[in-house]
């Protein structure tokens, strides 16, 4: 079985291990016809086509810049960072392979059978947040009548964004998608004309504690979908230094050890093949990797200069509060 770990060794650059490990996979799939293989390739050529030619982020993050300056005028007492990054190689394997697991198992869990083959490939068509920008915002204790307001405060402008944006990327080339009813919004702070676009993972309560507010565009210039997520400060921290720091190590393994107990092997060559890539990219040593521009002394003293790992900056852009008596002058 061809796996991406087994090109991570070479000291090649990013773009030549894709190259390879497509060319590979694609010809082992025509091999042993395997149609989720040929699926798998498509999507991995989608991602190098990205970092190949992503001429088109200028143009697409001058736009998101907008939006920038326009909280900029309307909230000048919040601070806030946008940041933009092309989903890593390493995340969007796992991803793809993630995707592959959990669909066959909660499918299994549920009718006792396996997915056909037109349902698992359905389920594997929806890829869009490759292209990814994140809005996190704060109240500075300064603006506050009192440090219980915080949250309240916070939720209530994040909502408010959530209510604009939708209608100022449309006016400026991009079209909001369905969420077609994923996590839809209970929340009385979201407009019910931008509800169906929104999945929002602040309403309901996630295991590992995880909150943020995600929409999909397609972009019409570049003919691509970007996700825009946003964040308080607190929700942020939470997911990238905290408990929804993806589950954690243990965590995830705890996880995928259910799914495969679940599932006999043999039986469900699509399951097999997902779950040995997705537990040995789980399992990867990144200090032993050798792949061009990247280097780690262990899994957390991470320098990722070519988004293999923690993807591809796009933009940075932060604006820091002003003090009321500024915004008098």
């Amino acid at each position: 079985m061809i796996t991406l770990n087994d090109y991570l060794y070479s000291g090649d650059t990013i773009l030549r291990i894709l190259h390879n490990y497509i060319h590979d996979l694609r010809k082992d799939a025509k091999k042993t016809h395997n149609e989720i293989d040929m699926i798998h390739c498509n999507f991995l050529i989608l991602i190098r086509e990205l970092l190949e030619h992503n001429d088109f982020l200028t143009a697409q993050s001058q736009q998101i810049r907008e939006f920038y300056k326009y909280m900029a005028k309307e909230y000048p007492f919040l601070a806030f960072t946008f940041r933009g990054r092309i989903k890593s190689l390493i995340r969007a394997e796992e991803k793809f392979n993630g995707y592959v697991v959990e669909y066959i198992y909660n499918y299994y869990t549920e009718h006792g059978k396996y997915p056909s083959l037109t349902e698992l490939k359905n389920r594997l068509s929806c890829f869009r947040d490759f292209i990814a920008y994140r809005i996190v915002i704060a109240m500075p204790k300064c603006h506050l009548k009192c440090e219980e307001d915080r949250e309240s405060e916070e939720l209530k402008y994040l909502y408010e964004i959530a209510n604009v944006l939708p209608g100022f990327l449309e006016e400026r080339g991009f079209t909001a998608e369905p969420a077609n009813g994923i996590k839809e919004s209970t929340s009385s702070l979201l407009n019910e004309d931008v509800r169906p676009y929104y999945r929002d993972y602040i309403c309901g309560t996630e295991l590992d504690e995880y909150q943020s507010l995600h929409i999909t565009f397609y972009d019409n210039s570049s003919r691509s979908y970007m996700e825009v997520q946003l964040r308080t400060k607190t929700m942020d921290d939470i997911a990238e230094i905290g408990p929804a720091n993806h589950l954690g190590y243990e965590k995830k393994q705890e996880s995928e050890r259910v799914r495969r107990d679940a599932i006999p092997k043999g039986e469900c060559i699509y399951f097999d093949e997902a779950d040995e890539r997705g537990m040995k990219l789980l399992g990867l040593e990144l200090s032993e990797l050798d792949v061009n521009m990247f280097s780690a002394v262990n899994n957390s003293l991470i320098n990722d200069g070519c988004g293999l790992y923690r993807g591809r900056l796009i933009l940075p852009y932060e604006h820091l509060s002003r003090f009321q008596n500024d915004l008098i002058d």
